[in-house]
């Protein structure tokens, strides 16, 4: 009989797998993947092993990163974020990769097909893009007498671009102006941020981006100290003191790719498991932040959290 490459990784028997997972840094999230794997029964030093590549807010590292993963022989790739999966998908076409959140936009450019993506590759759409134009919204909302809106994103991001062509668009039904405020990598931040604290808009929208989200301290405390209102695309940054994030819910994301992950260790071809997208959302404000800034969050808002910060 003649095994196929992944049936073929199925027969180790008793080996340890070896799991490697490529993102910006360690979260939570990732902490919720390592759980499910745990109850689909995996256990972590004797059946699997956890090999961990951050990128440290620095998307040019993901390429060499992704390639000592493969070197290294790892059975299964975990990525985070359109950068770690697009250096995965060049670093390896025989090791199996699982997308535990990719932008919407990119998904085509990953895999010819999301309902049967074919080859080494499969994984989740965070739709986390697409939601730029939600928090546009939700700044109208929270924010009394909102005219102007910066919008922070990173330019290396390949997703970006589009993410601000949807805040764009809601922005324009909503008849507010955008500032477009670009990094291209975490040390062109600082100035950035100078450029945010001289132009002083109404609100600032970060569009989802894992070094943005690997400086979110940074960021959230530049935003408290200007008085500026911030809505954020990752539960991280509320966290930290943010006023307010709306995302896909990223621990529902992992757990699910904990799952794609267990029935490929178990034999299961990743072309022949579907592209899924996000499901379920999270909306969370804080009530303490918003005080400081002098805002008073709409009974409109408040009706929708998942969480309250007091």
């Amino acid at each position: 009989m003649i095994l196929g490459p992944f049936a073929a990784r199925a027969q180790k028997g008793d080996q340890v797998r070896r799991i490697g997972i490529l993102a910006a840094a360690s979260a939570h999230p990732i902490d919720g993947f390592r759980e499910r794997l745990h109850e689909l029964g995996w256990r972590e030093g004797q059946t699997v092993e956890f090999v961990y590549r951050w990128a440290e807010g620095d998307d040019t590292r993901y390429p060499a990163l992704a390639g000592e993963l493969v070197a290294l022989k790892v059975d299964l790739i975990v990525t985070w974020g359109s950068p770690a999966a697009l250096a995965a998908k060049q670093a390896t076409t025989t090791i199996p990769i699982v997308m535990a959140a990719i932008g919407t936009t990119l998904d085509n450019t990953v895999v010819p097909n999301l309902a049967h993506p074919r080859g080494n590759i499969t994984g989740f759409s965070s739709q986390n893009i697409e939601i730029a134009g939600k928090h546009i919204g939700l700044l109208n909302d929270l924010v009394l007498d909102i005219r102007r809106v910066a919008v922070l994103s990173n330019a290396a991001n390949p997703a970006a671009a589009v993410g601000f062509r949807y805040a764009e668009t809601a922005a324009k039904a909503a008849g507010l102006s955008l500032d477009n405020i670009e990094i291209h990598d975490a040390s062109d931040l600082e100035t950035a941020l100078l450029y945010l604290g001289r132009a002083h808009p109404d609100a600032v929208s970060l569009i989802a981006d894992t070094v943005l989200l690997a400086q979110r301290q940074r960021i959230v405390e530049f935003m408290a100290a200007n008085r500026l209102p911030a809505i954020y695309p990752y539960p991280e940054f509320a966290a930290a003191g943010g006023l307010i994030f709306y995302s896909p819910d990223f621990d529902d994301l992992f757990r699910e790719a904990a799952v794609y992950v267990d029935k490929i260790l178990r034999g299961a071809n990743p072309g022949d498991l579907p592209v899924k997208q996000a499901s379920k959302f999270k909306l969370v404000v804080n009530l303490k932040t918003a005080e400081a800034l002098g805002l008073t969050v709409p009974s409109l808002i408040l009706a929708q959290p998942d969480e309250v910060i007091e």
